[in-house]
């Protein structure tokens, strides 16, 4: 299983895993291995949708080898790109034998029954059924496996329709996992050791469902009926977007301690006409307001964002407003992107393409404001005490690894039965990629 792009393919491709356990495989480890290859695509930029391409050469020749010896390869197509291009995959890679969308894999097991028998398929319908009512759920053991940190999904699908993305065309229209169904799953994973859930959705702060009595429930509500599950020592959600971002939402902030103080709320440029052209439905004003509000609810909240350089019709004062935006937040993290065209959206279409060098170069300028501000945070963190949710053995003996409340990697040294536990450290240097610490004397002080 080979996942690419956002958490929600992550949970996806988990997903499959536990639907597939049921049907008797087990994961392998490498492809050389496998009687079954799953690709678990991402179509959200052009040289994502190659990288599938040129994974699916490469499996060709290991499916060819495979067959020499009698023994049989099935390959998958999963994901955005199978339910973007559908039988363009299996047109244009031979080795395929299945393509299936995000809101079909429910329906992998008789698909690839058919598949033993020699068809090549394709399946992209949005389904009428749940499929979240259909997937078997992961044994103790196999969460266990994936570690104390996992992703629900409480939402899919996109109404937005920002002029550069097809995920409202791959994922379809916004929809919401009723409340119950949503904390059964989260008990399931506490009682088989997560510590720490995080609610992922397209826009995961649109979310809306039904709660007890068929009332319903936004993300505020949700997280803090999460909160009083015993066991649960974080929360945290992904990906959020500005129009739906409410104020019970930033006071959730404030009045939930096992919320995280970050908060990724992608703003995509800081010039008011860029994102008109993007149909963001929101100003730079109405970011930076709520950007000043969740820092009034949690003073020591740390942000990230996504940025697109290079839309159509961006010009040089366009980019430095956004340079502008990004020097007045100051972000703890990002991801950056130069614009790529989408086939069906209206941003592709359009005739004022900018060229790709001048991309390259606002992007380069881009990522070094941003990676500058990121270890300006970092080495914010030096001196100070802070809880980590330790996660891993570390890559030096003796130690362990977790992540800080801001998702920094963090490690000391210490003893893997702390793994799974929040323990208090005091950071004593910042590294590139990740902060070193020392475990504090648990003497009940509060983390600074």
């Amino acid at each position: 299983m080979k996942s690419y792009g956002c958490q929600m393919n992550v949970y996806d491709s988990t997903r499959m895993s536990d639907l597939l356990g049921a049907e008797g495989y087990s994961e392998a480890a490498s492809e050389d291995d496998a009687d079954l290859v799953i690709l678990n695509t991402c179509h959200i930029r052009e040289k994502a949708a190659e990288k599938i391409y040129s994974e699916l050469g490469k499996l060709a020749i290991a499916k060819r080898a495979r067959a020499a010896e009698g023994r049989e390869m099935k390959i998958v197509v999963a994901g955005c790109v199978a339910q973007a291009e559908g039988e363009e995959v299996l047109k244009r890679a031979r080795v395929v034998d299945l393509v299936v969308g995000p809101q079909s894999y429910h329906r992998l097991p008789n698909l690839l029954k058919q598949a033993r028998d020699g068809a090549r398929l394709t399946d992209t319908d949005f389904a009428v059924e749940d499929k979240f009512d259909t997937l078997p759920q992961p044994s103790r053991s196999q969460i266990l496996q994936r570690g104390v940190s996992a992703f629900v999904t409480v939402q899919e699908g996109c109404d937005k329709f920002c002029s550069f993305c097809v995920v409202p065309y791959t994922r379809g229209a916004e929809i919401s996992r009723p409340v119950g169904d949503i904390v059964n799953e989260t008990r399931r994973l506490i009682d088989a050791g997560v510590r720490e859930i995080t609610l992922i959705g397209q826009n995961v702060n649109a979310y809306l469902g039904a709660g007890p009595g068929d009332q319903k429930w936004g993300l505020a509500q949700l997280l803090e009926h999460l909160s009083e599950v015993n066991g649960l020592s974080r929360l945290r959600y992904t990906t959020s977007h500005p129009v739906d971002m409410s104020q019970d939402l930033i006071d959730a902030h404030a009045g939930l301690a096992k919320l995280m103080p970050y908060v990724h709320l992608p703003v995509q440029a800081g010039s008011d006409r860029v994102l008109k052209a993007m149909n963001r439905k929101h100003t730079s004003a109405d970011y930076l307001d709520i950007i000043g509000r969740l820092r009034a609810a949690r003073p020591d909240v740390a942000l990230s964002s996504d940025f697109i350089v290079g839309f159509p019709g961006e010009s040089d004062a366009d980019f430095e407003e956004t340079m502008a935006l990004i020097r007045e937040v100051g972000f703890a993290s990002s991801f950056s992107f130069k614009y790529s065209m989408r086939p069906g959206t209206p941003g592709a279409e359009r005739k004022d393409q900018i060229d790709e060098e001048v991309k390259r170069d606002r992007l380069a300028a881009l990522q070094a404001l941003l990676e500058e501000q990121r270890q300006t945070f970092n080495a914010a963190t030096v001196g100070r005490r802070i809880e980590v949710l330790f996660e891993k053995p570390g890559r030096h003996e003796g130690q362990i690894a977790g992540k800080s409340p801001y998702l920094q990697a963090v490690h000391v040294e210490g003893p893997v039965h702390m793994i799974g536990e929040v323990a208090r450290v005091e950071i004593v240097s910042a590294g590139s990629n990740s902060l070193a610490a020392r475990l504090c004397p648990a003497t009940g002080e509060a983390a600074a």
